[in-house]
């Protein structure tokens, strides 16, 4: 094989096999994104695969009654009792273990993502710990949590806007309108962290029925990664005249281990679910979709793609307010998919319904990388 050259100090994890290629064998695969992106997939899914069942058997040792049933809720959850919770670290840790394992490591959105993801699944897990052994559905306080996700999310804000071009830090880009940069100057740090901690609480709040929110977040992780791969790519940017963020590229082996990871967990979440991915998950994923749509610059695109949890929230804003204000209901019960529920909508026909909303929203979010 002859002598191998030592990696550079950049190079970490399997990157650093491109030192062993002469530009035109095996190893030079490892310097392309997709190719690496592809094996982020492969990884988190047989992590998932394998893992799985062990987890869930674990998790439904230690937590007895499982993750606690709304009394208030719909009457056919009722069925759900028993069922463990917590199951978000299992795509947690598929997605630690991938990306870690290909992505370039000297990447500062990598760490911010995985930073805003980590940070986010142990606010979530602490919540789901709580309800588990109180055996109700208060867990952590409302605002410890929101507060806990602010300081989060602020620190990502100005970690990405250090890294960010001199010409877009702190600017807020516009989709359609390629070349208007609105520059927020100070209140980009509070503008990302309403991006963030939004994020990681819709998704939170869509995820109420078996496998009503893992796949509009593979949808989303999808189209950000497909968007994150452009903007990172000087080329791709000039020809659909979008902003150009240099490192964003390698954003995509984190989504492609997402979508790995949420098929593994899918198949044991899948109705009737033998695991929920609880907080630990939800809040987690909703962050880290959240800090790629603010390293990339896509935040108001992210809030087309990802119009389904925007709709969940909303959903329960609007109730909480109208019924603070008139003592009535706009919706049956919030959040809205609840609200079908009631309607008499079968859980399966929900579900399958919002997978498809999310679909068409992230085509319709794709598509502005092109119109202007």
């Amino acid at each position: 094989m002859g002598a191998q050259q030592k990696p550079s100090g950049n190079n970490k994890m399997l990157f650093w096999l491109t030192e062993l290629s002469d530009g035109g064998d095996f190893y030079n695969l490892f310097r392309y994104i997709t190719f690496r992106a592809g094996g982020a997939f492969m990884t988190a899914l047989i992590f998932g695969f394998v893992f799985g069942p062990p987890l869930i058997n674990v998790l439904r040792r230690s937590q007895g009654k499982g993750q606690p049933i709304r009394s208030d809720g719909p009457t056919s959850h009722f069925a759900k009792a028993g069922t463990p919770t917590m199951g978000g670290l299992l795509i947690v840790g598929a997605l630690l273990t991938s990306t870690l394992l290909w992505a370039r490591l000297d990447n500062p959105y990598v760490w911010i993502v995985l930073f805003v993801m980590l940070s986010f699944g142990l606010i979530g897990f602490a919540d789901d710990y709580a309800k588990v052994a109180k055996q109700n559905s208060n867990g952590v306080s409302g605002k410890i949590r929101l507060l806990l996700g602010l300081v989060v999310a602020g620190i990502a804000a100005v970690w990405a806007a250090t890294y960010h071009p001199e010409g877009l830090q702190n600017q807020l880009a516009l989709p359609v309108f390629k070349n208007t940069l609105i520059n927020m100057g100070i209140l980009f740090v509070p503008f990302t962290m309403i991006v963030i901690v939004g994020s990681a609480n819709a998704v939170n709040l869509t995820d109420g029925l078996d496998g009503l929110a893992i796949m509009p977040v593979m949808i989303a992780a999808g189209t950000l990664g497909i968007i994150a791969y452009a903007v990172g790519r000087v080329d791709f940017t000039q020809y659909l005249d979008v902003h150009y963020v240099p490192g964003t590229g390698e954003i995509l082996i984190f989504c492609s281990g997402l979508i790995g990871g949420g098929l593994g967990f899918l198949w044991y979440n899948a109705p009737p679910a033998a695991v929920f991915m609880g907080d630990t998950g939800s809040l987690a994923l909703g962050g880290a979709l959240g800090a790629i749509a603010v390293v990339t610059k896509h935040e108001i695109v992210w809030a087309i793609v990802g119009g389904l949890f925007v709709v969940e929230a909303m959903s329960v804003i609007i109730q909480v307010g109208y019924f603070k204000a008139t003592g009535k209901r706009i919706f049956l019960m919030a959040p809205i998919h609840h609200h079908y529920e009631k309607k008499g909508w079968a859980e399966p026909t929900i579900v399958i319904r919002f997978w498809i909303v999310a679909l068409i929203l992230a085509l319709i979010g794709l598509a502005t990388l092109k119109v202007r």
